[in-house]
């Protein structure tokens, strides 16, 4: 035990740095396992500026630090109404290379954005026990239409990804209001599913008893409810699931947003998880960017693999944002049924929020 205690302050701090590179391997190797197979980000890189719209909130805040961690960021800017210089403050301290910068209030929105290579928008209010996202809707679609009055002035080419529910109507948002600036571009407007991903591979791989790591699972359609489909007979790896089991896997994922609500008992939604999904999908986009190979994501975006308008699926993320919406691939009997039951409700959320921006 004497022994133990004879470090010296220079070898204590080495083995501290030591451990935060263990960490940090660890929690990347974790989001690139996560995301897309596309390869580790190279050393060297292009600068790239990123900026988490309501950054001070319950996603906000644990978003920020993952792309502070993030070895493909080198500029992050944190916006919100207020906190975020403290934020900024307290994730500045993090030694890694991105330099953080907080903005509060709308007077300084336009400095938050300007440069921006990829703008995330967790902003608004979150779930409470007995709200519907359609409840969402009358709070968040007025933020994220302000917020893209913004984007489309300060970075109009940056990559967009919206967080903010209800995902199914504030990605149409979003559009209408690029279209009216005149600065829309489909192949820069995600709606981030990620989420629904990461939860459908957790809940196949424990029910399967095989490692989460290795497990690939597309989710398909919106980000709400029974819009929300996992194909799991495209799982990998591929493992027998009886009908009941298929069906049980499908609705957990549907409703995993409300089983965080609840568990939280009113104090909370999904934030921790739903940051943790948030970062993958930007690190995905960033890779993208730089030009990695095969990076292939899901995602909520403007479609014509089937006859609804937004839709998510898998997605080839490029230097320009969407390189190519790929197809569903073949399904069963089981998922037919449900894409078709999914089109009325995910049409009259698209519809409404190109409504909202219009009237």
């Amino acid at each position: 035990m004497a022994r133990a205690l004879s470090f010296t302050a220079g070898q204590l701090f080495l083995r501290q740095q030591a451990m935060h590179v263990v960490c940090w391997r660890q929690i990347h190797r974790c989001m690139s396992q996560g995301s897309s197979r596309g390869g580790s980000p190279g050393k060297g890189g292009p600068k790239r500026k990123v900026a988490v719209l309501g950054a001070a909130g319950g996603i906000g805040q644990p978003l920020g630090l993952l792309m502070k961690l993030s070895p493909l960021v080198t500029d992050l800017a944190l916006f919100d109404i207020a906190g975020t210089p403290g934020v900024a403050c307290d994730l500045s301290h993090v030694n890694t290379q991105a330099k953080v910068e907080g903005f509060a209030g709308d007077g300084e929105l336009g400095k938050a954005l300007t440069g921006c290579d990829l703008v995330i928008i967790p902003a608004g209010v979150p779930r409470k026990p007995g709200m519907t996202r359609d409840d969402l809707f009358k709070i968040n679609a007025g933020i994220v239409k302000n917020l893209c009055k913004a984007i489309a002035e300060h970075c109009p080419k940056a990559l967009v990804n919206i967080i903010s529910n209800p995902v199914n109507s504030t990605v149409p948002i979003a559009a209408e209001v690029f279209k009216q600036a005149g600065t829309y571009d489909k192949a820069k407007l995600f709606g981030v599913t990620t989420l629904d991903v990461v939860r459908a591979r957790t809940f196949y791989a424990a029910k399967k008893g095989i490692p989460v790591e290795g497990v690939d699972l597309p989710v398909v359609g919106g980000h709400a409810g029974i819009t929300i489909l996992p194909l799991f007979s495209q799982a990998t790896p591929k493992m027998d699931m009886t009908e009941k089991e298929i069906d049980t896997l499908t609705k957990r994922t549907q409703d995993g947003g409300t089983e965080v609500v609840q568990a939280k008992a009113g104090k909370g939604s999904a934030t921790l998880s739903m940051a943790y999904a948030g970062a993958l999908f930007a690190e995905a986009c960033l890779k993208g960017l730089n030009g990695q190979k095969n990076v292939i994501e899901c995602s909520y975006v403007e479609s014509t693999i089937t006859d609804i308008p937004f839709f998510s699926s898998k997605v080839r993320l490029g230097p320009k944002g969407i390189a190519e919406v790929l197809g569903l691939g073949k399904l069963t009997a089981y998922e037919k049924k449900a894409l078709d039951a999914m089109a009325k409700e995910l049409k009259a959320s698209i519809r409404n929020g190109i409504e909202f921006v219009k009237k």
